[in-house]
């Protein structure tokens, strides 16, 4: 059985909360799960020792057991200090779209233009 320690997703439209749950892979997200870890609430300020809380002692059972926790969930867990930090690169994140690279080629011809005429 392939288990993961993901987000269930509950709280109503525009109002999100989720749970922290050890269930199998090929459950629906929101649907049967094993047993609850713990609870995420993204409205709440990202300093408050509310927004993140779980049974530590459980989740490191759960991954001494092969549990796979999703991306969300590693990065919980890295700032808790149970799983080490993994190296994220994503070059192309910085590059700027391509109507924003031809705008800014737009704007450096615009520039350029009146600098050449001076110095003539």
């Amino acid at each position: 059985m392939a288990m993961k320690i993901r987000l269930a997703r509950g709280g109503s439209k525009k109002r999100p909360h989720y749970a922290i749950v050890a269930s199998d892979s090929r459950m629906p997200r929101d649907g049967r799960f094993i047993e609850k870890l713990g609870t995420y609430n993204p409205l709440l300020a990202k300093d408050s020792e509310d927004r993140v809380k779980m049974d530590l002692d459980r989740v490191k059972h759960w991954l001494a057991l092969g549990a796979q926790p999703t991306d969300r969930v590693a990065r919980f867990l890295e700032a808790a200090g149970v799983v080490a930090k993994k190296e994220r690169s994503n070059p192309k994140k910085a590059v700027p779209g391509k109507a924003a690279q031809e705008r800014a080629a737009a704007k450096a011809e615009k520039t350029a233009a009146p600098a050449e005429e001076a110095s003539e």
